[in-house]
């Protein structure tokens, strides 16, 4: 009786957050003035919302602001629309929104809302069709330099010893190809600094489909570790799951993680790749409370590209996330200081793969 209780409990739980989080403490009259919507997971999805979240609530606590996070019902435009709805009509002045599905949202919501300022990361506000893009004035967008922080996975991959490397793409979206191509570029800028002949280093390339866990990308990947492959590149949402399922049933197989540090949520895990959320938030919104609640004029309706420059994006430094057994933070850092220098410059394009030296890889279907 005491499990059917717990388990009744459980999901009135779940179906009572699908709204509405439980952020930080109400204002008098029961109001949030910082609100954060979720794009398709929660805020403890370890990866974009999680990283975001956490931003809002330093922000919040430092400054004595009301804060709540809010989750959509589904994933669909229409839900995020409504949710942000949700948000201001419980008080909320700031809405932040994590992830380019908050685009097309986005683009409808800043006109409807005139008054309330939103903070779009990784992407920017455009029609379904793509064909117009608009940023109102009470809109800030960022995206960030995911190549830069592929880049520095896939250059410590290689100069801590790995020679057989994949990268397992969310979707081809622009910021997931970024990351990718950074991950190529890197790992073949170290196979040239460690004097390694051509084809000694191998990545195996693919796009999942979609950012959550399946068993066509655990078997994917189980395949790759079975084939000889050392270390996985995990890139985008709860993907990282299947990854990690296949490298746990795999002998010596490693996991690197995307956008925010995932080391806690394996030893596996021997790096990610990170943007750094939290600190894009708390910047923005210190810009915002800074100007009398108004986006400053280079925010206002624009949108900042966000990289190693502003310590940005990067690699986890803490002695519990670095599990290099040769690459040292110091050796990093030397690096991180050459790309925010713009002395080891690296492509941000995306319409054609990066040319090697070095490397050999195998883009898959």
């Amino acid at each position: 009786m005491k499990k059917i209780f717990a388990l009744m409990l459980a999901v009135l739980l779940v179906v009572s957050f699908a709204a509405c989080g439980s952020g930080g403490g109400k204002k008098d009259d029961g109001t949030y003035e910082i609100a954060l919507v979720t794009d398709v997971g929660n805020i403890d999805d370890k990866s974009f919302n999680e990283g975001a979240w956490n931003g809002v609530k330093a922000f919040a606590e430092a400054n004595k602001k009301s804060y709540n996070y809010y989750r959509p019902s589904e994933d669909s435009t229409a839900a995020r629309i409504e949710t942000i709805g949700t948000a201001i009509e419980k008080g909320a002045k700031v809405v932040v929104c994590p992830g380019y599905l908050f685009e097309e949202a986005v683009y409808e919501v800043q006109d409807i809302y005139p008054d309330v300022k939103f903070l779009l990361l990784d992407g920017e506000p455009h029609t379904a069709d793509y064909s117009v893009y608009n940023t109102a004035a009470n809109t800030h967008n960022i995206l960030y330099k995911e190549e830069q922080a592929g880049f520095f996975a896939g250059y410590a991959a290689v100069m801590d010893g790995y020679r057989k490397l994949g990268f397992t793409g969310g979707m081809a979206v622009p910021a997931v190809i970024r990351y990718g191509y950074g991950f190529v570029q890197g790992a073949d800028a170290a196979a040239q600094v460690l004097g390694l002949a051509k084809g000694d280093v191998s990545i195996k390339y693919w796009y999942a489909g979609g950012f959550a866990p399946t068993d066509e990308i655990k078997v994917k990947a189980s395949g790759w570790y079975t084939d000889g492959t050392e270390i996985v590149f995990s890139c985008g949402g709860g993907i990282y799951l299947s990854v990690v399922a296949a490298a746990e049933e795999a002998a010596n197989a490693k996991v690197i993680g995307v956008d925010v540090d995932q080391a806690g949520e394996s030893a596996l895990i021997v790096t990610s790749a990170m943007k750094e959320l939290a600190t894009s938030v708390q910047l923005s919104l210190e810009a915002l409370y800074g100007n009398n609640m108004e986006w400053p004029a280079d925010y206002a309706g624009t949108t900042a590209i966000l990289g190693a420059a502003e310590d940005c994006v990067g690699l986890p430094t803490a002695a519990d996330s670095w599990r290099f057994n040769t690459f040292t933070v110091e050796e990093y850092q030397v690096l991180f200081d050459m790309v925010k220098s713009g002395e080891m410059p690296i492509s941000n394009a995306t319409d054609v793969a990066p040319a090697t030296t070095i490397v050999t890889v195998d883009y898959q279907e």
